[in-house]
């Protein structure tokens, strides 16, 4: 977990420096501050379990097992993305590990995946589908739509608040009821806890026995992870509306200082440890951000590419 919350960290400040220098199109939304709840949410899920993000999605992406090449190539929006240069950063996916993709349509997840959970049902595997929403999408229509389908269908779903307590720039004490979103779980008669969201091994104990819950076909979990984003809502973004102190504050508490200063004293990780980790990133995320500067652009002709399922049973 560790090593993927570094990962996550070096793989984003290097793409934020990339998109300052006009190297990235379009827009992108970075998760740097949140990595512990990427890793301790994806570090008990298996490659065939499902995952579906937000438009917040890279840390997700890369926690849940996604090719960093395959990541640097879809922000560059070259042919040798993961979605072929057509996703870019707001709807990257990568179906070979389960990641069912980063979406813009906010609280989508919520009801896209009690659909995935009656899919696993249907076949009867084993398997988990897990979705990450923010704070502002629990207050939408939707969530509390998925997670009471989900909840009468006893779906093996893990519904995952990454509250950062900024719905865009809107704070969560003036958009968000009763204060708790976990909370809200009883209402569906279902588990729901709330963990520090900065703290990687609660965020996987928390997962862990959610996750043990739906495989065991006793339904679904609500876990709310509550976090700080150390970034403005999207790259560019000036924060007029929220203080330096916050961010400030929140820093103090960065997880992979906190997770590190653990292993340290632990004694399973020392200086020497750390610092191979740390420089096989840094090799990691310059091959992966070579590898996008080299591979070609889609062509013209792939625009109308990929846009329509082939029913065999229709020939």
């Amino acid at each position: 977990m560790y090593a993927t919350m570094l990962r996550i960290r070096r793989a984003e400040e290097r793409a934020r420096e990339l998109y300052a220098a006009g190297r990235i199109p379009g827009f992108i939304h970075l998760s740097i501050g949140q990595e512990a709840v990427a890793a301790g949410v994806c570090a008990p899920l298996r490659r065939d379990d499902y995952l579906l993000s937000t438009h917040r999605g890279h840390g997700h992406l890369i926690a849940k097992g996604g090719s960093l090449r395959a990541f640097m190539a879809e922000l560059y929006g070259k042919a040798t993305g993961c979605c072929k240069g057509k996703g870019g950063s707001m709807h990257i996916a990568d179906a070979s590990v389960g990641y069912l993709g980063a979406n813009g349509v906010l609280t989508s997840g919520c009801v896209l995946a009690p659909g995935v959970g009656q899919s696993i049902q249907m076949r009867g595997t084993d398997q988990v589908a897990v979705t990450i929403f923010g704070d502002g999408a629990a207050n939408r229509g939707p969530f509390h739509e998925g997670v009471n389908l989900a909840a009468l269908w006893k779906s093996p779903v893990v519904f995952v608040c990454e509250n950062n307590f900024w719905a865009s720039t809107t704070a969560h004490d003036l958009s968000t009821a009763g204060g708790s979103i976990a909370a809200r779980a009883a209402g569906y008669g279902i588990p729901g806890a709330t963990v520090d969201g900065n703290d990687a091994l609660a965020v996987y104990d928390a997962m862990e026995g959610a996750v043990a819950r739906a495989r065991a076909g006793e339904g679904p979990s609500l876990i709310e992870a509550r976090t700080v984003r150390f970034l403005g809502h999207f790259e560019g973004d000036p924060q007029g509306y929220r203080s330096r102190g916050e961010v400030d504050a929140g820093r103090q508490r960065d997880p992979i200082a906190r997770l590190r200063a653990h292993l340290e004293e632990s004694r399973l990780l020392d200086r020497a440890h750390a610092d191979r980790v740390a420089q096989a990133i840094e090799k990691e995320v310059q091959d992966a951000e070579d590898f996008a500067e080299s591979s070609p652009l889609p062509a013209p002709e792939d625009a109308l590419k990929d846009l329509f399922v082939h029913y065999p049973w229709r020939d």
